[in-house]
């Protein structure tokens, strides 16, 4: 299963945030001069999930008017807006004419950092819905979700000072569980996740990751901090021929394209750990005229594609279509995004505000050694008949790979 859309919950009034809901909903609440909404925006698109249904209500004009259409947040925006309350179950049924087969669902004033593409992964195919469950010291806000192995058999009550499992405000769904629901307004939590759960049609897929909910002021005040050291984000940055996959000279069909063992395994490791997998690589062949930047995107994109049906992906390609001696017309250029020199990972660092002493490179030739040397990033000169990439993956993170 491969998840490309996601719906997200924004239609509540935020009543326990008091005066600051007012004229702001619950999920445009600023942090730090931005809604947190961007955030989870944010999130899903660097997993490339790409179609987004904001299901919204209270003040859906100030949703509007921010997102429009979504391209100036690089993703596709669709609104499907409750004239009155009609709960979560209600507005998600509203939604249903909109919906693929298999959906994303995620609370807008919530933000759980996992591998969406992991979850989707573990979906039982006998299920209807499959919940990203987060490990927390104190559920008695949100009550503990009980498995027997992936299966959930119950959600308990609210239980100060004690620790488990809850529903963190991810999952996917079957777009079949809209028939679970009743017309008319009604609630996921009461109307139709014990329906699903009678029926034993609900997994779960158990996380210890990032987790914030904004949903009372104490959690939104924290949220100034947090957020911006959750972004903080480590960074594995990956050569592409002869680290991702064989080089044969120039590949740029998926024909040609095999991948290095070990290289969609520490790619989803990364993932899951929360590194962010940038992909730096010089593309001559652009430059020589073998193949076009659009078919080079386009390759890269069923790569990714690939990479999803295996739990993983990749967050960015960055490449070089340019050659000093060899480019034809305005692609013949000595540029600065040609490794050895450090354009391309400049850049990267600079988009995406890394910490280099947290960032590691993998190439295999010493032009990428030379370019994460000038950028003060450790690296790794890789060879595919020697080295074993999860070894040199787990010796660079050994508190994560254990």
């Amino acid at each position: 299963m491969i998840i490309r859309q996601a719906v997200i919950l924004a239609g509540g009034f935020g009543k326990r945030l008091g005066d600051k809901s007012l004229n702001c909903p619950k999920p445009m609440q600023l942090i730090n001069n931005e809604p947190f909404l961007n955030n989870i925006i944010w999130n899903l698109k660097r997993q490339d999930i790409n179609d987004l249904i904001l299901s919204i209500g209270y003040l859906a004009k100030n949703f509007k008017d921010y997102y429009g259409n979504g391209s100036n947040f690089g993703v596709n925006i669709s609104y499907v807006e409750e004239k009155t309350p009609a709960g979560t179950g209600g507005a998600l049924r509203q939604c249903a004419k909109k919906l693929d087969k298999y959906f994303l669902l995620i609370n807008g004033d919530t933000i759980f950092d996992i591998n969406y593409h992991d979850l989707a992964k573990s979906f039982p195919k006998d299920k209807l819905g499959h919940i990203a469950i987060n490990l927390v010291e104190d559920t008695g806000r949100y009550g503990v979700v009980q498995t027997n192995g992936i299966d959930i058999i119950s959600f308990n009550e609210k239980m100060q000072n004690s620790s488990g499992y809850i529903n963190s405000g991810v999952s996917i769904f079957d777009k079949k569980i809209i028939d679970y629901l009743p017309l008319g307004h009604s609630s996921l939590e009461k109307d139709l996740l014990p329906k699903l759960l009678k029926e034993r049609l609900l997994s779960a897929k158990k996380y210890n990751s990032f987790f914030l909910d904004i949903g009372i002021p104490i959690s939104l005040k924290n949220a100034q901090e947090s957020i911006p050291k959750w972004k903080l984000k480590s960074a594995l940055f990956l050569d592409r021929d002869g680290v991702i996959n064989v080089d044969y000279g120039y590949v740029h069909k998926m024909s040609d394209f095999d991948f290095i063992s070990g290289a969609k395994e520490i790619i989803k490791m990364a993932n899951d750990f929360g590194i962010l997998v940038i992909v730096i690589t010089n593309q001559a062949g652009i430059a020589r005229g073998f193949y076009t930047e659009n078919e080079f995107k386009l390759f890269s994109k069923n790569i990714n594609e690939i990479l999803k049906e295996f739990g993983a992906h990749i967050d960015a390609t960055y490449y070089c279509p340019h050659h000093p001696q060899e480019g034809i017309g305005n692609l013949k250029k000595d540029c600065n995004c040609r490794k050895p020199k450090p354009g391309l990972l400049k850049k990267a660092i600079k988009e995406w505000d890394l910490d280099v002493r947290e960032c590691f490179l993998i190439g295999d030739k010493i032009s990428d050694i030379q370019s994460a040397s000038a950028c003060g990033i450790s690296s790794y000169l890789f060879s595919a008949k020697k080295d074993n990439l999860i070894e040199i993956f787990k010796n660079k993170f050994p508190k994560l790979s254990n």
